[in-house]
């Protein structure tokens, strides 16, 4: 059964939809595990061997296990449901976790048996932001709404992603940072339990039980599915650049490595605002339309933020190119949402996270290469070049949708059965339990932010 459209939804009613907050909490006590990892593991294998090159290479085996592997994760969770693909897959994780965690407690732990750990955990990392993505998909019928849950989905993340190392921080000042490792594997652990434990979650069918044909892919689908996958490339390419180009740019003008934290924190405020702007707004344009062009609002914003002549202004500018950032990526997880095949839900979202964080890798090391060879304003338009780039592809990439790949964001189709798929409902309550169980009427909310490292 599909929320109703209830007028002009708000962030509010996302969270009066049944099992809505039971549900996006326990999704965001196991994500903030990750927010929480990847400094803890550095730290700890720095510790653990003395070495910063060590430390590097476990982290990189480590996100590359997690990410690369995220859209085959994400295969398994819409073949076998959350409850029998996630759920095992969490505590693996978890396990793993706190592994690495004994080992890398004390120093003179051996590097193979770090990075061995460190790639058997990211290659079991559980794709909770995707699947968080799906279920959003299946409680909310009405599209407003749905754009709604995701940005505020997007938004969460953002917080969750700024709080996770500041909460390191302040762990590591009584504990070994060994530690946080540990705490992550507790959190995801014990948040994808409370999460598999929903009602929402139980009503999810894996697409192995589902009619015949229904969850097959199409290669319209398929077709479909670039667009917002090569803009949350360029999404990413830009922002792994801007974090080292914040960098050179303070000790270009003999600024503390402190200063650096604060332009960083005001490119994830201005996407946090960004972020509930786009959700609160009714779109008259499709999702299609509008995602190349915030993509193109984003680069034109980095390669002006090349232009500041000071900390304050390049503070500004990048404010103004975070502004971008949450909707863009919020409306390339609403496009691969309707564009995924019915039980590939969290599959196509996980190919939108993969894009998101493979493309901040290799933006850090791409930009790497060009900062003290070339100016910094010239690295910065670079920068906001890859942006305009992915937009002019996903453009190219087809000026309508393909004949069979879903319905497009706008307000001529809300409200409309996709073509080959029914409308959109929200599991089954079991028989017997309250319609609203957490005493408000149904609604909705955002659409997604920057998931990085398996958010």
């Amino acid at each position: 059964m599909s929320t109703p459209s209830t007028g002009r939804p708000s962030y509010a009613a996302v969270l009066r939809i049944p099992y809505a907050r039971r549900t996006f909490g326990a999704a965001l006590l196991g994500r903030l595990s990750y927010g929480i990892v990847s400094l803890s593991v550095m730290l700890a294998v720095t510790r653990a061997t003395g070495s910063y090159t060590v430390a590097g290479t476990v982290m990189a085996l480590f996100g590359a296990t997690s990410v690369f592997l995220s859209p085959a994760r994400a295969a398994l969770v819409d073949r076998h449901g959350p409850r029998a693909a996630l759920l095992p897959m969490a505590l693996l994780y978890a396990a793993l976790l706190g592994t690495l965690a004994a080992a890398s407690w004390r120093p003179g732990a051996p590097p193979v048996v770090l990075g061995a750990v460190a790639v058997a955990a990211g290659s079991c990392t559980p794709p909770l932001g995707p699947t968080m993505r799906a279920v959003w998909g299946e409680l909310v019928g009405d599209r407003l709404l749905l754009q709604r849950a995701y940005s505020l989905d997007g938004v969460a993340e953002e917080v969750l992603f700024v709080s996770g190392p500041l909460l390191v921080g302040a762990l590591v000042q009584i504990a070994p940072p060994a530690a946080g490792i540990a705490l992550s594997g507790l959190l995801v652990g014990a948040g994808t339990l409370a999460f598999v434990a929903s009602p929402a979650v139980r009503g999810v069918r894996p697409s192995g039980v589902r009619e015949p044909g229904r969850g097959v892919a199409r290669p319209s689908a398929a077709r479909a599915l670039v667009r917002p996958v090569v803009v949350a490339a360029g999404v990413g390419l830009s922002l792994g650049a801007v974090d080292l180009l914040v960098l050179a740019f303070a000790g270009e003008r003999h600024h503390g490595d402190d200063v650096v934290a604060w332009v960083l924190a005001a490119l994830s405020a201005g996407s946090a605002v960004g972020g509930l702007l786009n959700g609160a707004v009714d779109w008259r344009t499709s999702a299609r339309v509008r995602l190349p062009l915030l993509a193109v609002g984003l680069g034109l914003a980095l390669a002006a933020a090349g232009l500041a002549p000071g900390l304050g202004t390049l503070a500004a500018a990048v404010a103004c190119a975070g502004f971008f950032v949450a909707p863009a990526l919020t409306t390339a997880y609403l496009l691969a949402d309707e564009t995924a095949p019915e039980g590939s839900r969290t599959q196509a979202g996980a190919w939108v996270n993969t894009a998101v964080n493979a493309g901040s890798s290799g933006g850090t090391a791409a930009i790497g290469l060009l900062v003290g060879r070339l100016p910094l304003s010239v690295c910065f338009a670079v920068s906001g070049a890859v942006a305009l780039l992915a937009a002019l592809v996903s453009g190219w990439g087809g000026g309508a949708t393909a004949e069979g790949a879903g319905p497009l964001m706008g307000p001529e189709n809300e409200g409309e059965a996709e073509p080959g798929r029914g409308r959109r409902s929200r599991p089954a309550v079991p028989s017997g339990a309250p319609s609203d169980p957490e005493g408000a009427a149904p609604s909705s909310v955002k659409g997604g932010s920057a998931e990085s490292s398996s958010r």
